[in-house]
C-alpha cells in the first residue's frame, strides 16, 4: 500500500516532508502536489529509480520527463549551457508553471530525456513541492502522478485511483489550483518554441519573446522515436469512455452536440456524459440518460482548466458509455491549453461544424 501523508498546502509539516524527501533520496517514488497537477517524483540522477517510475506509470521510454528543481541556482549542473533569456524568464515565471527545454549536461541520464540532447526543467510554485525539493536537495524528475494516458490528477484521490500500491508515498496537499500542466518552452534552437501549451499563456511569453513560435500538434502518434516534450501523443489525458470533441464557430457545434446526444438516446445508449461551459448547460436535454458537467463560465478559463481533469474522472465514475465535449470558443489565455487537452483526450474523434 502507498503511505499517504496529509500536509497543509500552506505550511507543510516538516516531519512529513522529511520522510518523503528521504524516500526520494533513497530511490523511492513520491507523489506530491504542484500548482498544476500532482507529480510523481523520483531522484532524477538515479537511473534505477527513473526506470521504476516508468514501470509504475506504464509510460513509454520515448516520452521524456520534466526535472523539478528548487531554484535557478540548481540548473547549471543539469545543462550544457544556459541560454541568455533564461534569467529573464526565471525572474518573471519561476517559481511557476513554465518548463524550459535546454541542452542537457552529461549528468542527466538518458532515461530522463528519452535519449534526447535536451532536458526539460522547471521550478514549481506549490509550497509542498518547494518544501520537498529544498529538503531532498536533489533534482526530481516528475511527470503527472497517474497511469499513462489517463487524465492528470488534480486531487490526491486521483493519484490513489491510478497508483495505489505502485508508489511509496503520497503527500496529500489538497486540490491543485491551475489544473493543466506547465507550458513547455524549447530554448535549444535559434527560435524559442512552445512545445506544449499550459499554465503560462502565449501572450505572457510573447511579451518577453515576441518571436516565440508554436510547435505543438495533436497529430503525433509516438512510435520508436523520442517525443520532443511530454504530452505530445495524439491520445493523452483520456477518460475511459471515448470522448468526442465538437469544434467550430458560433452555435453550430452546440447544435450538433445536442443533436448527436438526442440520437444516441434514441439508439438506446444508456449513459451519455457531456462536458460544456456554464453558458451552454441550459440548452441541453434534461433526460436521465445525460450526465452533464458544467465546467464553468467561458469568461473564467481558470475555472474550466482547474475543473477539466476532475470532470473527466467524474464521468468515468458515473459509468458513462460515451462523452461529448464542446470546444472552448476563447482564443487567448488558457484556451490553448484547454483545447489541447480536450483534443488529445478525443484521440482523433473530432467533429468540426
Amino acid at each position: 500500500m502507498t503511505s499517504v501523508l496529509l500536509v497543509d498546502p500552506r505550511e507543510p509539516d516538516p516531519a512529513a516532508i522529511a520522510r518523503a524527501a528521504k524516500c526520494l533520496r533513497d530511490g523511492g517514488l513520491v507523489a506530491f502536489p504542484t500548482e498544476t497537477v500532482y507529480g510523481l517524483g523520483v531522484h532524477a540522477l538515479d537511473r534505477a529509480a527513473v526506470r521504476r517510475l516508468f514501470a509504475a506509470k506504464g509510460r513509454p521510454a520515448t516520452d521524456p520527463l520534466i526535472v523539478h528543481v528548487s531554484s535557478l541556482a540548481d540548473v547549471p549542473r543539469l545543462v550544457d549551457r544556459i541560454p541568455d533569456v533564461v534569467e529573464t524568464l526565471a525572474r518573471l515565471f519561476w517559481p511557476g508553471p513554465l518548463t524550459l527545454v535546454m541542452p542537457r549536461s552529461a549528468a542527466v541520464p538518458d532515461e530522463v530525456t528519452a535519449t534526447l540532447a535536451t532536458v526539460a526543467i522547471r521550478v514549481p510554485a506549490h509550497p509542498v513541492a518547494r518544501a520537498l525539493l529544498r529538503e531532498a536537495a536533489i533534482p526530481v524528475a516528475a511527470p503527472s502522478a497517474n497511469l499513462f494516458s489517463r487524465p492528470s490528477p488534480t486531487q490526491a484521490a486521483h493519484v490513489l485511483e491510478d497508483l495505489d500500491g505502485r508508489i511509496d508515498f503520497l503527500l496529500d496537499g489538497g486540490a491543485t489550483t491551475i489544473g493543466v500542466e506547465s507550458t513547455v518552452l524549447d530554448l535549444s534552437g535559434d527560435t524559442p518554441v512552445i512545445l506544449r501549451p499550459g499554465g503560462v499563456t502565449l501572450d505572457a511569453l510573447r511579451a518577453v519573446l515576441p518571436d516565440v513560435g508554436l510547435g505543438f500538434s495533436p497529430g503525433e502518434t509516438g512510435g520508436d522515436a523520442p517525443m520532443r516534450s511530454p504530452g505530445l501523443l495524439e491520445k493523452h489525458y483520456s477518460p475511459r469512455a471515448p470522448l468526442t470533441l465538437y469544434t467550430g464557430e458560433g452555435e453550430a457545434p452546440l447544435r450538433r452536440l445536442r443533436a448527436d446526444a438526442e440520437r444516441l438516446m434514441r439508439d438506446g445508449v444508456a449513459r451519455i456524459g457531456v462536458l460544456v461551459a456554464s453558458e451552454d448547460r441550459e440548452q441541453l436535454p434534461t433526460e436521465g440518460a445525460l450526465v452533464v458537467i458544467d465546467l464553468g463560465p467561458r469568461q473564467h478559463l481558470e475555472v474550466i482548466a482547474a475543473r477539466l481533469y476532475a470532470a473527466m474522472r467524474e464521468l468515468d465514475h458515473a459509468g458513462v458509455d460515451v462523452i461529448l465535449a464542446l470546444d472552448i470558443e476563447a482564443r487567448d489565455g488558457l484556451a490553448a491549453a484547454i483545447r489541447d487537452r480536450l483534443t488529445r483526450a478525443a484521440a482523433g474523434r473530432l467533429v468540426h461544424v
